[in-house]
């Protein structure tokens, strides 16, 4: 397995960088990521460059504890700024017509996005 899957614990932006800027860019069947909330917009347009056609990327905590589904009053301050992020995010990736998505309820949310084109 240790030449089908490739872990990376990393900056991740430095990482998409590089790997994109690399002659031999590399594609990849599958991506999760669990990284700062407020950068998931720029990770998604990374990884779908290295991401195959039909390839799926995960996005963790993106109900962020059902904080997206409430007022920003009823949301502790220190999670506001995540709490935003998370609903902007989530409103990117479902009218991007250039993936399909579907949102599971699972733990604190888990948003998978098959790459259409």
């Amino acid at each position: 397995m240790e030449n089908k899957i490739k872990f990376i614990q990393a900056d991740a932006i430095s990482v998409l960088n590089e790997m994109l800027n690399n002659d031999t860019q590399p594609e990849f069947d599958y991506a999760f990521v669990d990284a700062d909330k407020a950068n998931y917009k720029n990770y998604h347009e990374q990884l779908l460059k290295l991401v195959k056609i039909g390839g799926m990327i995960a996005y963790d905590n993106t109900l962020w504890y059902g904080f997206v589904a409430k007022e920003e009053d009823e949301v502790p301050e220190d999670m506001r700024a995540v709490r935003t992020a998370i609903i902007e995010f989530n409103g990117l990736i479902s009218s991007d017509p250039r993936v399909e998505i579907s949102q599971v309820s699972v733990g604190d949310g888990v948003t998978l996005c098959r790459r259409l084109h």
